[in-house]
């Protein structure tokens, strides 16, 4: 799924410093504050953007990018990408390359609230296109979503699977920003990469997200709630494996348009990783089994061929070893 390379007017990576300057949105979350430590600690120029949505505590965000508030290659700007007229104003010049990793997540919550996931994803998402095609930058990297597949019973996933079948609003809101990707792939010079992401885990992870809600309540000897029987299968994905390949996606100076999974190329079942878990732990679980939620797949799973071709990607985190540094993490009060 590509297009041909081609020379375009705009700033291209090719022409911009070996360190070009780079604008985030999401950055005080939990993918973004890893991604911007990389990005200052490789000598870029960082602009943030966050919005302190209250989907979970603002504190936990604060505390992501406390490190990089003083640092002189990292810059913050509270927005919301929504407000077309706000982000016209602060819009930072002198980008290079923009990382769109700000979204409304969550496929549950979605369901409840679909009107704002389709305003924040894809409204949010054309808004920074716009300003991409106005101020002339060429380097798009888009934080997609796994979800977009929905049930494909064809595994492991590829890009080239002609048909997605998303099941939740935050699935069909990630689809149309890639969606939107190729159409200004397609009608302007800008590079649009797509990097559909497979359960990422680690270090300041989402308090709502599974490993750190069973963490923190194996802990406590709270009983955690297991949706379904325990068989549905994830990909899951190391944030330092992740970053790596948003990394080289910045870089890349191939075809204008490319949509690239970025997953650890293991399926691991649920029950399988509560007993990783356990074992990190040193504790047993005790088990709420409840019925399957709505929104939910029963797996995920990652053909990572075209991103070894196209980014010389390699996932180097064994669930275990990433699992051990969550609890880490978690223990030095982080949370």
């Amino acid at each position: 799924m590509g297009h041909q390379k081609r020379k375009t007017g705009f700033q291209s990576m090719e022409d911009s410093s070996q360190n070009p300057a780079v604008l985030v949105t999401g950055a005080a979350g939990f993918i973004g504050s890893h991604l911007c430590d990389r990005l200052v600690a490789e000598g870029h120029q960082v602009t943030g953007i966050d919005n302190f949505d209250p989907f979970y505590p603002r504190s936990l965000k604060e505390s992501n990018i406390s490190r990089l508030m003083d640092h002189p290659n990292f810059r913050l700007l509270e927005l919301d990408i929504t407000n077309a007229e706000a982000l016209v104003h602060q819009f930072p010049d002198g980008i290079d390359a923009i990382i769109h990793l700000a979204a409304k997540a969550g496929v549950r919550p979605s369901i409840s609230d679909p009107e704002a996931y389709q305003r924040v994803n894809v409204l949010g998402t054309q808004n920074l296109l716009e300003q991409a095609r106005k101020r002339k930058i060429g380097q798009f990297v888009f934080g997609s979503s796994s979800s977009v597949y929905g049930v494909n019973e064809r595994v492991p996933w590829q890009e080239s699977d002609a048909v997605l079948r998303p099941i939740s609003p935050y699935a069909s809101s990630k689809v149309a920003g890639e969606l939107l990707g190729h159409a200004y792939a397609h009608l302007y010079p800008i590079r649009f990469i797509a990097l559909r992401f497979f359960t990422v885990y680690g270090p300041r992870q989402r308090p709502d997200l599974a490993i750190h809600r069973f963490f923190r309540m194996i802990n406590e000897d709270q009983a955690i709630p297991v949706f379904g029987d325990g068989t549905t299968l994830r990909d899951y994905t190391y944030v330092d494996d992740i970053v790596s390949g948003i990394m080289a996606a910045l870089q890349y100076n191939g075809t204008n348009y490319e949509v690239i999974n970025l997953g650890n190329n293991q399926t691991v079942a649920l029950s399988e990783l509560i007993n990783a878990i356990e074992e990190v732990i040193g504790k047993k679980a005790n088990i709420n089994r409840l019925p399957p939620q709505p929104g939910d797949v029963p797996q995920t799973s990652a053909d990572i061929t075209k991103a070894r071709a196209l980014l010389g990607y390699h996932p180097q985190t064994p669930l275990h070893q990433g699992l051990q540094a969550f609890y880490e993490w978690l223990r030095g009060g982080n949370c």
